[in-house]
């Protein structure tokens, strides 16, 4: 039995996937070990060789606007750093409003051609874009390694889930079809889509492949023109995209790229050239862009915090369950808004616990380079920090830690953000259950039914996705129908969907009108007209045929 006590009065700093909170670190420009590793310096020579946007050596992060690569006149500049030895490995500006303002004004103008543009070219630059982010994939993921700290295997993951996006997004003269009918003689109603104008996309630190890749596709797709402000802890992928838009064939203007924080974010939000705005973090940031954009008549689509739950019924197959929630919970460092942070084992399937912890314990941590590394560091140590201090909560609150992850030390990574898989087990009136903890921290509550699980999920204020492992169907069934997540895993631990589908987070995860990708996605990024016409048949007057094959340009 769990001791159950009072919320602790410790207080965790607020650290969330916000802009507001991505201060750079404050310790010395390299590790104890002398900096990079051996494999990441060397990936770090050949992203910053190949690629004109960014640098993986120290050097400064350029603005991509109008077409070029610019190096920024900001005063102040932000340190990106290595997770795994806190190696500068380079400097991203805080755009001034004067560069801000050259970006408008670039996407303003390619708009005005961009935007009427056939279809079939606009579809033309996909299938490049598609190709040349296949062809590219491993420097796309070296560089998400080296600021983010993922593995590389999961970087290459990351840009994967985005090049899915594109692909789908070469589709668009199927999914951007209009309607049509004859509703009186030689009279014709008819409606289209159309594209909005400038639009912006806000993104956060854990995707920083996928998730501008959502926008990449889908925005400049359908005729709009883009500005992209990456997150300013990782902002390397995003260069390298920029760079393959180009080369794809987007022409000057159409994708644009600003840093910074704070200033740069309210810029985006209050300029009348942006119609739209998507963004994914935090709930901070993402209530503070909603709030202020959506009153000066801009769409926004905002996707905040998540506590996503797994249920775990005694007639599970108990080696997938186990695997799945595991992997799961604890693959990048449990950095995912879709990570499965709560467990509920249902009944005796609580006597599965000890086998869980046994496979978390397996996991190897080390870099991101590493063979055979299963998750590397945290963002930042400031995270690091903050998940320690949830961690602390646990027992200071009556719960219990099976499985404790602080402390943890990396053979030749003294200077790490790591923490390692955690387990621990709660009441949902504790501080680990209810915090979003963004870390490889899982939390294990019981019930004794499925109705007490489903109770559990649907009192929650997050409604990103939820997961059931069961071999019964009539209880699977329950969960898809009574869950209230908008995304649902029957013996998945990760519901995402695929790109065809839309994403579909609800609740206190999701803000606005329109979700992403998808027929959603599609709708976001664009408006109907609606045409009647009367041509009467009398009226033709062609007298000549020709008879070459129609071409379309």
């Amino acid at each position: 039995m769990l001791r159950l006590a009072r919320p602790s009065s410790l207080r965790v700093p607020l650290l969330t996937r916000s802009y507001a909170q991505a201060a750079p670190a404050q310790s010395q420009s390299q590790g104890k070990k002398g900096g990079l590793s051996p494999l990441a310096q060397a990936a770090a020579k050949e992203v910053s060789s190949k690629w004109k946007g960014t640098s993986a050596t120290g050097g400064k992060t350029k603005n991509y606007i109008g077409g070029k690569f610019v190096e920024s006149k900001a005063e102040k500049w932000l340190e990106v750093r290595d997770p795994s030895t806190q190696t500068v490995v380079t400097h991203v500006p805080e755009t001034t409003a004067s560069e801000f303002q050259d970006a408008i004004n670039a996407a303003s103008e390619a708009y005005k051609t961009w935007s009427k543009t056939s279809v079939m070219r606009r579809q033309r630059v996909m299938f490049e874009l598609q190709h040349l982010i296949r062809q590219h994939a491993p420097d796309i993921a070296k560089s998400i390694v080296l600021e983010q700290g993922k593995t590389f295997a999961d970087a290459q993951g990351d840009v994967g889930r985005g090049l899915q996006v594109v692909e789908s997004a070469t589709a668009i003269t199927s999914t951007l079809m209009g309607d049509k009918l004859e509703v009186s003689s030689d009279m014709d109603t008819y409606s289209r889509r159309l594209p909005l104008g400038v639009t912006a996309a806000i993104t956060p630190f854990n995707f920083p492949a996928m998730i501008v890749l959502w926008s990449a596709a889908l925005a400049t797709v359908t005729g709009n023109t883009l500005v992209v402000k990456p997150s300013e802890r990782d902002p390397g992928a995003t260069m390298i995209i920029a760079e393959l838009c180009e080369r794809a064939g987007m022409p000057p203007g159409v994708f644009n790229v600003v840093h910074g924080s704070a200033d740069t974010v309210n810029r985006i939000c209050d300029d009348p050239a942006i119609k739209a705005i998507s963004f994914v973090g935090g709930d901070v940031a993402g209530k503070h862009i909603h709030d202020r954009a959506t009153p000066l008549g801009k769409r926004v689509q905002a996707n905040l915090g998540a506590k996503n739950h797994v249920v775990i019924m005694p007639d599970a197959n108990k080696n997938l369950a186990l695997n799945a929630v595991a992997g799961a919970a604890f693959g990048a460092a449990g950095q995912r808004c879709m990570a499965l942070s709560v467990a509920i084992f249902v009944g005796a399937a609580r006597d599965w616990i000890p086998d869980l912890i046994a496979r978390a314990k397996d996991l190897k941590i080390s870099g991101g380079f590493e063979e055979g590394t299963d998750l590397g560091p945290v963002i930042s140590p400031q995270a690091k920090e903050r998940i320690e201090n949830l961690i602390q909560t646990v027992t200071d609150e009556g719960g219990i830690i099976h499985l404790d992850g602080r402390g943890c030390v990396v053979e030749n990574y003294p200077e790490g953000n790591f923490v390692g898989p955690t387990v621990v087990e709660c009441t949902t009136d504790m501080s680990a259950y209810k915090q979003e903890i963004f870390g490889p921290v899982l939390t294990v509550v019981h019930a004794d039914t499925l109705d007490d699980a489903i109770a559990i999920i649907n009192k929650n204020k997050y409604g990103n996705g939820a997961s059931i492992f069961t071999n019964s169907g009539a209880a699977g069934r329950k969960f898809e129908l009574e869950a209230e997540p908008g995304q649902i895993g029957l013996n998945v631990a990760v519901p995402v969907p695929l790109p065809m589908f839309n994403w579909s987070g609800n609740k206190g995860s999701f803000r606005g009108e329109h979700s992403f990708y998808g027929k959603t996605g599609i709708s976001f990024y664009t408006q109907h007209k609606t045409t009647t016409a009367l041509w009467p048949h009398e009226d033709a007057t062609g007298q000549r045929a020709s008879v070459n094959m129609p071409q379309v340009q």
